[in-house]
């Protein structure tokens, strides 16, 4: 099996997995803050309440509702483990009520373990999660896959379209680097612009080397960050929009032993929220949209206890009243109220993911729907999302998706 893949342990370890194994057993979780993850949702107040609306900014209204029928999802998975996908999952769902259903699958992509879609919405672009690591383009008007290209490095495990809708970036977490590939008017990959290995500053501990884990441009445009697990950093590049090029301009190092996986920003665009896969943690960020500088705060609780857990994935709803943060080992959601305009997160309760090992979670366009991919369970778990409190209802039982890693609802 190529290490690229990662499918060890039955199929549902990564290496990433792997590698956070090696640093838990030096690490203590933080203890819960108030309210402790036992508490039921009912118990949210009405000020807290107030709070997220008081907080979410100006431009954060909440979006106009979705018309009511069949939606496009499209699922991520490993198409070289026993068990796993074809390809790249075909679905729609209700956006009433959830439910999925599905309807086929794009053949002819392998591993594709992570999924974006351009900014037009006409293109579906996937990772091949392999060693001789690649990024794959679909025309979605007839799924045509437009080809691949490789990223020039092992594993990549992200990817994300840039706003200008020219550029691709992707990250190989096994060997530690980022990439960056021109995108045609057609919506297909040209030869690769730029690589960048992470060779500084040293791996944290338990790691043998960098993992770069995500690469997002910022809420500014004009800068790319790249989230690296194996080296404790989170480096800022600004990216030549004629070129492809990619010119560091800062980093930001967690706590040792960190292992930071998955940032995401808060709309009002000065904060960003980081999950710590290793050390079990998320740090309220500031970000300096100017220079592309990101500070990172204390490190806070997942709600996971005392038990084993790896943060994977930290969303924020679309006025940037709340934040999820999926939690693999606890198998949950937990739920924060955002507070100051972006500043601070406090941890309301955690809720029962209804399936195990959540490896990636997302929202629908309008917010109203939450969706987890889970991995070692093969389903995908579906969430009404409260606009006022932000608490999760499931919305029936889990689908069923071979492997599932990632879930993209358009």
């Amino acid at each position: 099996m190529s290490s690229g893949t990662g499918a060890t342990n039955g199929g549902w370890s990564r290496r990433r997995f792997v590698g956070a194994l090696a640093g838990a057993a030096a690490v203590t979780a933080l203890p819960a803050p108030a309210p402790p993850r036992s508490t039921p949702t009912s118990a949210v107040t009405t000020p807290d309440r107030a709070v997220a609306q008081k907080d979410q900014p100006a431009t954060g209204q909440r979006p106009a509702p979705e018309p009511v029928g069949p939606r496009p999802l499209y699922l991520g998975t490993y198409t070289s483990v026993a068990g796993g996908g074809k390809g790249i999952g075909l679905a729609t769902y209700d956006s009433a009520t959830g439910k999925i259903t599905g309807t086929g699958t794009i053949t002819g992509v392998a591993d594709p373990s992570y999924l974006a879609v351009h900014p037009d919405g006409r293109t579906l672009y996937a990772v091949n999660e392999r060693e001789a690591g690649a990024v794959t383009a679909v025309r979605l008007a007839d799924r045509k896959v437009l080809g691949s290209r490789g990223t020039g490095g092992a594993g990549p495990c992200h990817l994300s379209v840039h706003p200008s809708g020219k550029w691709l970036l992707s990250a190989n977490y096994t060997s530690g680097s980022v990439a960056v590939h021109p995108i045609d008017g057609a919506g297909a990959l040209g030869e690769r612009t730029d690589l960048v290995t992470h060779s500084s500053p040293a791996p944290g501990p338990g790691q043998q080397g960098p993992h770069a884990h995500q690469f997002v441009t910022g809420p500014d445009g004009g800068h790319v960050l790249a989230v690296d697990l194996g080296t404790d950093t989170v480096y800022t590049y600004r990216l030549d929009e004629s070129t492809g090029k990619l010119t560091e301009t800062s980093r930001a190092q967690t706590r040792a032993g960190a292992g930071p996986r998955h940032l995401t920003f808060h709309p009002g665009g000065r904060y960003a929220y980081l999950a710590n896969e290793v050390d079990d943690t998320v740090a309220v960020c500031g970000y300096d949209p100017s220079s592309g500088r990101l500070t990172i705060g204390a490190p806070q609780s997942t709600g996971s206890g005392s038990g084993t857990n790896y943060p994977a994935q930290i969303l924020v709803t679309p006025n940037g009243a709340f934040a999820y943060l999926a939690n693999r080992g606890h198998n949950s959601l937990a739920r924060y109220i955002v507070e100051a305009d972006g500043a601070r997160l406090r941890l309301l309760d955690t809720v029962p993911v209804s399936g195990d090992f959540p490896r990636q979670i997302a929202l629908s366009p309008d917010g109203t729907l939450l969706f987890a991919a889970n991995q070692k369970s093969g389903t995908v778990s579906v969430f009404h999302v409260d606009g006022d409190s932000g608490e999760l209802r499931l919305t029936g039982a889990p689908f069923a998706s071979p492997v599932a890693v990632c879930a993209l609802p358009l």
